[in-house]
């Protein structure tokens, strides 16, 4: 049972189906259409879930979309829609009424990836050391993963003040962390994604070692700013989010020309796997 779950990019694997997911209250929150999809093999997954929720409403007037949220999750095109989502006990709730020999290998697979969510809130560094292993199995090297872990860690504390400093919606998130990028590499992150080819793929994966400590510098130094400048509003954390990437821009203009080479490329640390 594939079982390995990544706590970058919310995807989860149950027998080699992707389940996304997003964390909602510190609880895992599922897509419900890739639910469907995993325990019926609906060539319309979406078309299923609309004619079960009319189903069940007039059969047994039970509302199911009263146990869904609608949260945002990330698509194929790689843009982030509400998706209908439910936590773990109206993930069950949902199975119960799905005809499907899969429901109870599923069950299991749920109980397991909750049960691992509750370890890591009380044991932070069970997270850590799963999101190791999944860099791992994919045939990172070990300094390569040292260096994302510790990016994922400086991402983790400038959202953090980010969201203390009146950055609430995801859209806020996306135009600062696009301000570093453009000051840093020249580049949007959407850019810089359609520049190596990737659609569904996390970028920073798919970083070199320069790339991925220019990232963190450019973070690191914007999260200094607004701590020494208190800085408050999403106009004024943009302002030091541009002068945070300009520094780590300038610093890759000089490795630039000691190198002799662009940092910025359309290459890929690994090969791209669909």
């Amino acid at each position: 049972m594939g079982d390995i779950s990544s706590q970058n990019n919310g995807i989860a694997l149950f027998k080699g189906k992707m389940i996304r997911r997003t964390l909602f209250n510190k609880e895992w929150w599922f897509s419900v259409i890739d639910v469907v999809e995993a325990l019926t093999d609906s060539v319309n997954p979406r078309d299923y879930w609309y004619k079960m929720k009319i189903r069940l409403k007039d059969e047994e007037k039970v509302e199911l979309s009263t146990i869904c949220l609608q949260l945002k999750l990330e698509a194929s095109d790689g843009k982030k829609y509400e998706t209908d989502c439910a936590d773990t006990e109206g993930i069950f709730r949902i199975i119960q009424s799905i005809p499907s020999p899969k429901a109870e290998p599923f069950k299991r697979w749920l109980a397991k990836v909750g049960y691992e969510r509750v370890q890591e809130i009380e044991n932070p560094e069970l997270a850590t050391k799963r999101t190791k292993l999944l860099y791992k199995l994919k045939g990172y090297p070990e300094d390569w993963i040292e260096k994302r872990m510790r990016g994922i860690a400086v991402r983790e504390e400038l959202t953090d003040e980010w969201q203390k400093r009146g950055a609430q919606e995801e859209k806020d998130y996306e135009i600062l962390t696009a301000e570093i990028s453009k000051a840093t590499f020249g580049v949007t992150p959407a850019e810089y994604k359609k520049l190596k080819g990737l659609k569904k793929h996390n970028l920073r994966d798919h970083m070199d070692d320069f790339e991925l400590i220019l990232t963190m510098l450019g973070e690191r130094t914007t999260t200094e700013i607004h701590r020494t400048k208190d800085t408050k509003g999403v106009p004024r954390l943009k302002d030091d989010a541009r002068v945070g990437g300009q520094i780590a821009g300038t610093t890759r203009k000089q490795i630039e020309r000691k190198i002799g080479r662009p940092i910025v490329s359309g290459k890929n640390f690994l090969k791209i796997k669909n």
